[in-house]
């Protein structure tokens, strides 16, 4: 059974970047209107786990976007339930 990510949207600056955890887990990237744009995950050779992942995109990004993010060791597991749910392959409970 598949479960969407219902974590509250937090904005994507770098102040919020620097306080997520070294762990692993995934994430996913929204706009402004809280559309899903990207999924990701942060894994065992991610330097800063999810901080680093996360600020990667964070360069990469105009302002404007959010992000949310679960920590979690089943990271890939995980990763791919979200990609399935954000296809349409799986529908979400």
């Amino acid at each position: 059974m598949s479960v969407r990510m219902t974590k509250p949207w937090i904005d994507l600056t770098e102040e919020n970047v620097a306080r997520l955890p070294g762990q692993t887990g995934v994430f996913q990237i929204g706009d402004a209107a809280g559309e899903v744009v990207a999924n990701g995950y942060a894994g065992g050779r991610s330097r800063f786990g999810l901080r680093s992942e996360i600020g990667e995109r964070l360069a990469a990004l105009e302002a404007g976007h959010r992000f949310r993010y679960e920590v979690t060791t089943q990271y890939l597991s995980r990763f791919s339930e979200l990609e399935n749910i954000a296809s349409g392959r799986i529908k979400p409970a």
